[in-house]
């Protein structure tokens, strides 16, 4: 309706209202709770208020709205009243709503405000305010200008950053490190300087600043470098932001030294001396020359070949392969052939000065023909090379070797040459066959390759070798091997979901495929627990509960790739380490315990079971007494619960006390338990007699009263409960005419006549009550002396009284009342209940209207002699039922026992 109302009216006073257009300008820090003031548009606009100087009849109430609630409106609060602006319930983040300095405000408006008069830092929250009523009308736009705050550290946009520097760089020589830290924070609250952790003594940072505010770090080359001596250096970079305090964020920085071409080839030898046998055939090996370079790769590549000086018979004679350095014989050596040959190679690098080296070859002739060995292979061979299995049986064949002399003038024997498990033994019954053959099994992960010769010579003492090289072939005869077997672990409860526990390690000593190992899970491990079969790291899913389970126990297993495939088991135990996050629990929210009055101080009343399922320092529990901790006292290890002083019922029948269980937690918890204690009567007070409240009170008692009336009433209480307050009534002393005459209910007190009094009967009768409870060990009583006075009238009181004053000469009769306290059932025949049935209700019917006559007879005696009461010194009570106290008000007095 506002809204229809302005577009309306908007026409016909557009001129007014942008003439009363206002803006304001606020500020204030990101991260503001709720409830924070931000301005009152009231006070700040100067606009009239209700209650201020000008009476309030003549001032419309204000009202402000805002024009529409956009993204601002989200983040303030508007008294529509006062006009006041407070932080919302929704923080504001900066940069979350400013990712960039050039971004647009936030409006809470219906217009956008420019900004462009702003610092480039600024972020802006704008809002239009409609101001009400039409005599204050205005819009009133708002911006808040929001101010950063130190909330966000630096971060690196990757971990690790990579940067290579060629070893022969220049001292200063910068390098700009690709990856900066980022701060969303603006100002001095962003990225300000970096630093390395370790600098090796070679590497220092600089910081360049562009012209939009961006800083570069720099890597800075301090001092010399060699790649042959490190070829890397692993640092950490720190990016400190301007904060007070600062943040920082930090990446591993590796700065890989590359190669350049700075070293040439060298021989460790000038010289190599040879000797060669002249009948020595095509092929033969006669020498290998290296040389090193400690450059890589290219640089480091070395090609062999003869200087100029080397004749061509020499070269022809030995063939130099340029790549290995090896020299072999490339022609046969005849009669013509030189003795001795100097053959110079060169070593050549790149951009280098050749390495050179000189091999002497000295050419031994011989006259006869060498001892020939002639192999004929059982087992797999290619080009000189045997490949066996390992695990393959003992006295595996492997070749047969026939040794013969070819001018058949000497004899020719033979030995094996090399170490390993092999054997060269004649083949019986041939001669000169002999059989190469394994002595045990091999292993390729002991060796993978064995080089042996078989060595023939004749009687003239000329050897011949044939060298043999055995490569073992790899067979999956291993299994993966953890590095423990026992895994032992251990986690905080209420971790994060896919916490990290640890990384398995399990090797194979196989090789390719065969050594390849997976993970995983044994059957017995719980199904929150996972396990990364490439990787070997071990997580667990859910958040773990000490209480509900403090250790867990299962198998993994590492399985290789071979065929069939083979594994090993390891056990894992994770240990789930306590938080304080139970509170103590006691046993039942309420305990209750009945205590005998009297407890002797410091008597255990009863013991707080409390526990607390945490463990350790977080599951001991300290007990105090939160009330009535002037009375009672709690162990606050045992839980047992005192009262200092000794209790009595009769000043209070029940406590009700809270007890705080508090745990050794930080921060501890707490809980409560109400305890209540109720006392159990002892029978320590004696019957307390209310009326008569004298023993030298006196009632008149006419001659003419009939037989079973009532005469008057003892009445006691008992502050004791139970059978300790009930009370029963005796007559233990009489003196009178005839003492007999009256008699006492031992129930209820009620004293009444039993005889009818005569002409001698007349005189003053005291009778000696006896009121005792029925309290346990020991009953308690009191006494009371009950004066009656048989006369007509009473004609000289002061006789009466100074009878009265006179110590009586009574008798004391011992003798305890019958009080029945509950009926006892007996089982009688109905023949005899019946008339004893018919006798007791004739004889109820005639008590009750005898007593209904004496009654109404009593009250008439009383409203005739009322005016009388204060004259006599008889007292006036109620003959049926206990008298109320309440209703008299009396106060008791304290009787003697006698």
């Amino acid at each position: 309706h506002l809204l229809l109302f302005l577009l309306f009216v908007g026409p016909f006073n557009c001129f007014a209202s942008y003439s009363r257009a206002t803006e304001l300008f606020y500020s204030l820090n990101e991260g503001l709770p709720a409830g924070v003031l931000i301005g009152s548009l009231a006070r700040d606009l100067r606009l009239p208020m209700a209650g201020g100087q000008h009476p309030a009849t003549l001032q419309p109430p204000l009202s402000f709205t805002l024009a529409s609630h956009g993204l601002g409106g989200q983040y303030v609060q508007l008294d529509n009243c006062s006009g006041e602006l407070h932080t919302s319930a929704m923080e504001i983040d900066r940069e979350a709503l400013c990712v960039e300095s050039s971004e647009a405000p936030i409006f809470g408006g219906s217009a956008a405000v420019s900004s462009s008069s702003l610092s480039s830092e600024s972020c802006l929250l704008l809002l239009d305010v409609l101001v009400l009523p039409q005599e204050y009308f205005r819009l009133v736009k708002v911006k808040i200008a929001i101010r950063d705050v130190n909330d966000n550290a630096p971060r690196f946009p990757v971990s690790h950053i990579h940067l290579s520097v060629p070893e022969n760089a220049p001292v200063n020589t910068r390098l700009a490190i690709e990856h900066p830290a980022l701060d969303p924070d603006m100002g001095t609250n962003g990225v300000q300087t970096y630093h390395l952790q370790d600098n090796y003594g070679v590497f220092t940072l600089d910081v360049e600043e562009n012209e939009s505010g961006e800083r570069t770090p720099y890597l800075i080359v301090m001092g010399a470098l060699d790649r042959e001596t490190q070829e890397e250096y692993v640092t950490v970079i720190i990016a400190e932001d301007g904060g007070t305090p600062p943040l920082v964020g930090s990446a591993t920085l590796t700065i890989g030294i590359s190669d350049i071409n700075d070293n040439c080839p060298h021989f460790n030898n000038s010289q190599l001396n040879v000797t060669l046998y002249g009948n020595s055939s095509l092929g033969t090996h006669v020498a290998t020359v290296h040389a090193v370079d400690m450059d890589l790769g290219s640089n480091a590549r070395v090609t062999y070949s003869y200087s100029q000086k080397v004749p061509q018979p020499s070269r022809d004679l030995f063939h130099l392969n340029e790549s290995t350095g090896t020299i072999t014989l490339s022609t046969k050596v005849n009669g013509d052939t030189p003795k001795l040959h100097r053959l110079i190679i060169l070593g050549n690098g790149p951009g280098c000065i050749p390495a050179v080296i000189t091999v002497l070859v000295t050419i031994i002739k011989v006259m006869m023909r060498p001892p020939e060995v002639i192999p004929r292979f059982i087992a797999n061979e290619v080009e000189g090379v045997v490949y066996l299995k390992e695990m393959e049986p003992i006295n595996t064949p492997i070749a047969f070797f026939t040794i013969k002399d070819p001018d058949e003038k000497y004899k020719v024997s033979c030995y094996l040459d090399g170490d390993g498990p092999f054997r060269l033994s004649p083949y019986k019954p041939y001669n000169n066959e002999y059989l190469l053959e394994t002595t045990k099994p091999l292993d390729y992960e002991t060796q993978q390759l064995y080089e042996i010769s078989v060595v023939a010579w004749n009687s003239e003492g000329f050897h011949v070798n044939k060298i043999i090289k055995v490569q073992v072939l790899d067979d999956n005869d291993n299994s993966p091997v953890f590095s423990e077997q026992l895994i032992e672990l251990s986690i905080e409860e209420n971790n994060v979901p896919n916490a990290f526990l640890t990384k398995l390690h399990a090797t194979d000593a196989d090789s390719g495929e065969r050594g390849q190992v997976s993970y995983f899970l044994g059957p017995d491990a719980p199904s929150y627990f996972a396990l990364d079969k490439t990787t070997g790291v071990l997580t667990v899913s859910t958040q773990l509960d000490r209480e509900e389970k403090e250790k867990y126990r299962y198998t993994v297993k590492a399985v290789d790739s071979g065929f069939p495939a083979r594994e090993s088991i390891a056990t894992v135990t994770v240990t789930v380490l306590d938080k304080n996050d139970n509170s103590p629990r006691f046993i039942n929210k309420d305990f209750s315990f009945f205590v005998p009055e009297n407890f002797p101080g410091f008597g255990e009343i009863g013991v707080i079971s409390v526990t607390d399922a945490d463990a350790g320092q977080n599951g001991w529990v300290a007990l105090s007494v939160l009330n009535g901790s002037d009375i009672f006292v709690i162990d606050t290890g045992k839980g047992v619960l005192r009262a200092k002083v000794s209790l009595d019922r009769e000043q209070q029948s029940s406590y009700i006390l809270w007890i705080e269980a508090v745990d050794g937690g930080d921060p501890a918890l707490s809980s409560t338990a109400k305890i209540t204690i109720l006392l159990l009567d002892i029978n320590d007070n004696p019957p307390l007699v209310l009326f008569p409240q004298s023993n030298m009170s006196y009632l008149l008692v006419l001659p003419s009263t009939l037989p079973g009336s009532p005469i008057t009433e003892v009445y006691a209480v008992d502050k004791d409960t139970g059978m300790n307050a009930v009370i029963a009534y005796s007559i233990i002393g009489r003196r009178g005419p005839r003492p007999e005459s009256f008699r006492i209910d031992p129930k209820t007190g009620n004293i009444t006549l039993e005889e009818s009094l005569m002409q001698n009967d007349y005189g003053l009768y005291r009778l000696l009550v006896k009121v005792s409870d029925h309290g346990s060990p020991e009953p308690l009583h009191s006494t009371v002396m009950v004066n009656l006075f048989v006369n007509d009238t009473v004609s000289n009181e002061s006789y009466i009284e100074s009878l009265l004053r006179k110590e009586p000469d009574i008798s004391i009769e011992e003798k305890q009342p019958q009080i029945s306290i509950e009926p006892t059932h007996k089982k009688m025949e109905s023949a005899s209940c019946m008339p004893t049935l018919v006798a007791l209700s004739i004889i109820s019917l005639g008590s009750v209207a005898l007593v209904t006559g004496m009654g109404i007879y009593i009250c008439l005696r009383k409203g005739k002699k009322h005016h009388r009461a204060d004259e006599n010194l008889e007292v006036q009570i109620p003959l049926n039922g206990r008298i109320n106290l309440h209703m008299l008000e009396k106060i008791p007095m304290e009787i003697s026992n006698i």
